[in-house]
């Protein structure tokens, strides 16, 4: 999808298929249209509870999971939207990489001793991490102080599964 022009690959307007504009979104089978990541990754980990993606509903990891959801969506993917937008001023930029950056020291600190956001289980949530920490390195943002951070996006990164992902969308040759 062409996100600035607002078009899909074969050309059709995406407001007609995501009224609100902007990615993600998934189409079922059945003409329903879900959006937003944390929705889409808990209703895909659903589908496949054999993965362990995600932890049974109704339990604190699961909690836990959409904890990490929200802190992702709110406090960083949010930020970044200052940072794509070529009519925000540099002081909103400026801002937005401030808070993103202090946002990303409390993941780092939660990161620290461990290999995933909720313990030693990859789950939905350290997927959603893993594609925003990749915009940090795509805007050339120095994150090298977070080394439990960058040890974590390496680890995903390594994912055979990641790097096929990436690979099919041309993030990696």
């Amino acid at each position: 999808m062409d996100i600035k022009a607002h078009v899909t690959a074969d050309g059709a307007d995406f407001y007609a298929i995501n009224p609100k504009g902007y990615v993600p979104a998934l189409l079922l089978d059945d003409g329903q249209l879900l959006t937003e990541g944390p929705a889409i990754l808990q209703y895909l980990a659903d589908l496949k509870p054999e993965a362990g993606l995600l932890p049974p509903a109704g339990t604190v990891e699961r909690a836990r999971v959409q904890e990490w959801l929200t802190f992702i969506g709110t406090e960083l993917h949010k930020n970044f939207s200052a940072l794509f937008d070529p009519q925000a001023s540099n002081d909103w930029k400026a801002a937005a990489k401030a808070k993103i950056g202090s946002r990303f020291a409390f993941v780092d600190k939660a990161l620290t001793g461990r290999d995933y956001l909720t313990g030693g289980d990859f789950c939905v949530a350290d997927a959603y991490l893993f594609a925003v920490v990749n915009w940090a390195g795509f805007l050339r943002m120095d994150l090298s102080d977070l080394a439990a951070l960058a040890a974590f996006h390496k680890r995903v990164g390594a994912r055979p599964a990641v790097v096929a992902a990436m690979t099919a969308e041309g993030l990696l040759k």
